[in-house]
């Protein structure tokens, strides 16, 4: 009940201080899975798109958080886990295992995920390049629907360093749906297919996260 009561609070918070306004501009909000994944230059990114879903999205969205960030205190732990529901990325890990374990268990068990391809905030306008892990979690699930999204504004309520936030009027804008492109090739023995590399989708994907900035 009190994550509940949390949550309603940060909601309407968020909405007080960003307005968290939604634009859907290439696709419908529709309760099916996906991945969004967006542009990163502040922490409060990851409440900002949770906050901009409506609610029967955000019951199966779950947004992909830091570890080291976002368990250094009790209470930071408590709303990523009891409130956010987040899915924790590891990023110091050193044994070895997958990073993308975690996101892997959380698709696998039907939920969406809101993801930064960037890895860490940016402090330019533009997204940095993107690391592979959007990559081959498509590859891994090509049933999931990819959604490109832009939050606008953000950097400028809570920039980097800061911890007070200010009341700007923030949005998120989703865009067209995209997925990894499959070439079918002719052979001897049939019909076969090649997968699109990391580079070249890496590079499609940044720039559907930079077209939807002026929609």
């Amino acid at each position: 009940m009190l994550a509940k009561l949390m949550g309603w609070f940060l909601l309407g918070l968020v909405r007080i201080l960003t307005g968290a306004q939604a634009r859907w501009y290439g696709c419908p909000p529709k309760a099916e899975q996906r991945i969004y994944f967006a542009n990163h230059q502040s922490h409060a990114d990851l409440v900002m798109i949770w906050a901009a879903l409506p609610a029967e999205l955000r019951s199966i969205t779950r947004p992909i958080a830091a570890k080291d960030y976002w368990t250094k205190t009790p209470f930071k732990k408590w709303i990523t886990t009891a409130v956010f529901n987040a899915v924790y990325v590891d990023r110091e890990r050193t044994d070895g295992a997958d990073p993308l374990q975690p996101l892997m268990d959380a698709l696998d068990k039907g939920d969406s995920i809101i993801l930064f391809p960037e890895g860490t905030r940016g402090s330019e306008e533009l997204p940095q390049r993107f690391k592979s892990g959007l990559y081959n979690l498509a590859l891994r699930f090509p049933h999931v629907v990819l959604v490109p999204a832009w939050i606008n504004n953000i950097q400028r309520v809570m920039p980097k360093g800061e911890v007070v936030p200010v009341p700007i009027l923030c949005s998120v804008t989703f865009g067209v749906p995209m997925q990894v492109h499959q070439q079918a090739l002719e052979q001897s023995d049939g019909q076969g297919s090649v997968v699109e590399g990391h580079a070249e989708f890496a590079d499609r994907a940044r720039n559907a996260v930079i077209a939807l900035r002026d929609v």
